[in-house]
């Protein structure tokens, strides 16, 4: 058993018999009364963010996790089917785990799962950052940048995208899997 005074961004611990992650944490000491610690909490499960109130030195029950690398393999039916990157076991893993960062996954890209202790999935991490290639898009006209206008692109993976009209089919873009929004084309 932890207490608040362990509390730091990026802790686990359990709340409501669910994982929650400590995205921000203040400790207040009024004038009058006791010292409590404000935090921001995300349960990993469902993705949802709430405020709470601890007091000051109370226990908290803090999980333990591991990291592990592994390969995204392809989709089926009953989820993402994913290899073990030290012992190539496959496995099969919860599409909704992944969440938004789900439609930007492709043949051999490298995720992350976290895991607890009794080898239960918390949750799954892509890539900030992956790079997809352009398969549908409008062409572009030249003289059609005098503003920063944006226009729709289908990526390999399926998912539309907004990019600047200098796109063009067949060109591959950096994309941030947390806004879903297109960073630069790169260079083959």
């Amino acid at each position: 058993m932890a207490d608040t005074s362990d509390f730091r961004n990026g802790l686990i611990i359990k709340y409501k018999n669910d994982p929650y992650v400590i995205t921000e944490f203040q400790h207040v000491k009024p004038g009058k009364g006791g010292a409590f610690v404000r935090t921001t909490l995300k349960n990993m499960k469902t993705g949802k963010v709430l405020d709470n109130t601890f007091r000051s030195g109370e226990s908290v029950e803090v999980i333990r996790v591991e990291r592990r690398k592994y390969q995204f393999l392809y989709k089926e039916s009953a989820g993402f089917v994913l290899m073990d990157n030290e012992t190539y076991e496959q496995m099969t893993v919860q599409e909704d785990l992944f969440g938004a960062g789900a439609d930007y996954l492709k043949e051999g890209t490298e995720v992350e799962l976290l895991v607890d202790g009794q080898d239960q999935i918390i949750s799954a991490e892509v890539p900030i950052f992956v790079f997809l290639k352009v398969t549908e898009t409008e062409p572009g006209f030249k003289g059609d940048t005098a503003n920063s206008a944006l226009k729709p692109a289908k990526l390999e993976t399926g998912v539309k995208v907004q990019v600047p009209l200098f796109i063009n089919e067949g060109d591959v873009l950096k994309i941030d899997t947390r806004t879903g929004g297109y960073v630069e084309r790169v260079k083959n």
